[in-house]
């Protein structure tokens, strides 16, 4: 039994509570200025902070959302008035995350591959968050589909990694959000997909088990399985929400706490589809709750419609919160495309 168990047991219970998503926020400064460069808006650190108060103070958000994952830049940072973004999240009555990780990085002898680093010097780098408030972490490992990819060596490199970062986290009081990503980009079938995410989650829990990782003190972020974008043959709501329940069924152990689904560059109207259909469909077979963990599926309306111009901030709250609303439905089996309809009108 770990020093922080209980604390983590709660705390993880409460990232997915029931009808609550995670917001990721974690964006580097370096995708935020892409997103603000396609938009013309100014790639300072003003305008970041700008974004991500707007974020943040968004009324009601907490209905919807349990936690945002922050980046570093952002955790240190407060509003305009001057008080601390954490303060805000706290009082908000949601829960402050972090990424943890430094990126991933070309994975030696395979060319094609990735692996993410960031154990060095991660014990101190907890301890400190940990000190400043927040809660839970985020580590994400991203594996390519391609010719004779994934190798079993970069899977087993960026499941490792995932597994010592986790029993980090645990270590140091803040619940690990274990995230191995498949990527979307290929033109791999739905099989394939489902295939390499079955080898990928099976190697993960081998090795979280390896290094003593408590199953109820983490959240599981995988990606779906889904076709590759480039697939001639583009599967059904249904078969992505049965493909995905069936290969986490096989894998997750039921003691996980919950599964915070990636959106992994899916439309937004597509993530909230596949994971209501899951819910609706498959809900009463999942042994943990099954919700969300969207970055741009939830802030890109707010962003565009916001493009830098303050007094735009809240039509495109409403539009944050909006698209909240929509994957808190669909945490719930109760998401509908009239919702979208209704929203257009907004």
């Amino acid at each position: 039994m770990g020093l922080h168990a209980q604390e983590l047991r709660a705390t993880a219970r409460a990232m997915v509570a029931r009808g609550k998503g995670i917001l990721a926020m974690d964006e580097s400064n370096g995708t935020c200025n892409k997103r603000f460069q396609k938009l013309g808006i100014p790639t300072t650190q003003e305008y970041r902070q700008a974004y991500r108060e707007l974020i943040l103070t968004t009324p009601e958000l907490s209905n919807y959302i349990s936690g945002p994952i922050l980046y570093d830049e952002t955790i240190r940072q407060t509003t305009q008035e001057g008080v601390p973004f954490l303060k805000v999240i706290q009082d908000a009555g949601m829960i402050p995350g972090i990424k943890v990780d430094t990126g991933a990085k070309d994975l030696a002898g395979h060319p094609g591959e990735k692996v993410t680093e960031g154990l060095d010097g991660l014990r101190d780098r907890i301890a400190e968050y940990y000190q400043m408030g927040a809660r839970f972490a985020k580590w994400r490992a991203v594996i390519t589909i391609g010719d004779g990819i994934p190798s079993q060596a970069c899977i087993e490199a960026n499941a490792h990694a995932l597994a010592r970062y986790a029993a980090l986290c645990q270590e140091g009081g803040l619940v690990p959000i274990v995230e191995p990503e498949v990527l979307i980009d290929g033109d791999h079938t739905l099989e394939q997909c489902w295939q390499v995410t079955d080898a990928t989650l099976h190697e993960v829990f081998h090795q979280l088990h390896s290094q003593n990782v408590a199953y109820d003190q983490m959240i599981l972020k995988p990606s779906m399985v889904i076709p590759g974008k480039g697939c001639s043959q583009q599967a059904s709501v249904e078969a992505v929400a049965e493909a995905t329940i069936s290969c986490l069924l096989k894998n997750v152990p039921a003691t996980v706490a919950g599964i915070a689904f990636l959106s992994g560059g899916q439309s937004m109207e597509q993530s909230s589809a596949h994971l209501n259909a899951m819910n609706m469909i498959f809900g009463d077979q999942c042994p943990w709750p099954v919700t969300f963990s969207y970055a741009r599926a939830i802030q890109q309306p707010a962003l565009d419609h916001w493009a830098g111009e303050p007094d735009r901030i809240a039509a495109a709250q409403q539009r944050l919160l909006k698209r909240a609303q929509c994957n808190s439905a669909a945490s719930l089996g109760e998401y509908s495309s009239e919702m979208e309809k209704e929203m257009a009108i907004a």
